[in-house]
């Protein structure tokens, strides 16, 4: 699982860079610093939900309803703008009227680098499946 959490923040950084991801977020110049930090709070905080491969298969996710969302769903993908994740990522899903269950990261609010580089990331959970 390191190896793969690893190698998706890799792979996010040099989305970042190059800015060739498709999300209007990506063109932009996400920080290294910001960009692993995103990383160490997605294995921290999201894949006990959603996986480390973002398809809701976390150790907890059998335990809840709703289930969690398959953030690599090519569908769910096109459903959602970068702002409306950013949204999730920062209020959680009560801020979207979505499950209380996901829980809010207010401590992000100050940390726009961070947000951008974990949309980044989801976005890039969406071209791994």
């Amino acid at each position: 699982m390191r190896r793969a959490a690893g190698g998706l923040a890799a792979l996010v950084f040099a989305m970042c860079m190059r800015g060739g991801s498709g999300s209007a977020h990506a063109a932009e110049q996400i920080p290294p610093a910001a960009t692993q930090e995103a990383q160490q709070i997605f294995n921290s905080r999201c894949t006990m939900c959603h996986g480390a491969a973002g398809k809701g298969d976390g150790p907890a996710a059998a335990a809840l309803k709703p289930q969690p969302r398959d953030l690599s769903d090519p569908a769910w993908q096109k459903s959602v703008t970068d702002q409306q994740i950013e949204q999730i990522i920062v209020g959680g899903g009560p801020a979207v009227g979505k499950s209380p269950l996901m829980p809010a990261n207010a401590d992000l609010r100050t940390k726009p680098d961070v947000v951008r580089a974990l949309v980044v990331l989801v976005r890039n959970l969406g071209r791994t499946s």
